[in-house]
């Protein structure tokens, strides 16, 4: 296991914490239009989902041509999971199935890892 990657964690954690502790911080926060809450709130979980969209559809370029679009089982997870969270409002469960898809999947041998 490597810790290459917690100093970068860490940094980000400083960088993003900011917009994060803003209704914590900025006084009257709460009496913004109820249409900006809930574009301050979705924020945080749209980047996240295009830097995942990012990771998972599109393979890095390993030969020198470019990026490519990745079809796999991936997909399927992702479409379990945005249809779960659409029926149930749990992202937690959305989360966990399309985990389990993709871990299943690949012991069963039938997506690389």
């Amino acid at each position: 296991m490597t810790t290459g990657l917690v100093g970068l964690a860490l940094l980000m954690a400083l960088v993003t914490y900011p917009s994060r502790a803003i209704p914590l911080l900025a006084p009257g926060f709460d009496r913004l239009p109820p249409r900006a809450l809930e574009y301050l709130r979705l924020v945080g979980p749209a980047v996240l989902a295009s830097i995942a969209a990012a990771q998972i559809f599109v393979n890095p370029a390993t030969t020198g041509s470019g990026p490519t679009l990745h079809v796999g089982i991936e997909w399927l997870a992702v479409g379990v999971c945005v249809a779960s969270v659409a029926w149930r409002r749990n992202l937690l469960l959305g989360i966990v199935l399309a985990i389990a898809i993709v871990a299943g999947a690949r012991a069963l041998g039938l997506a690389g890892a």
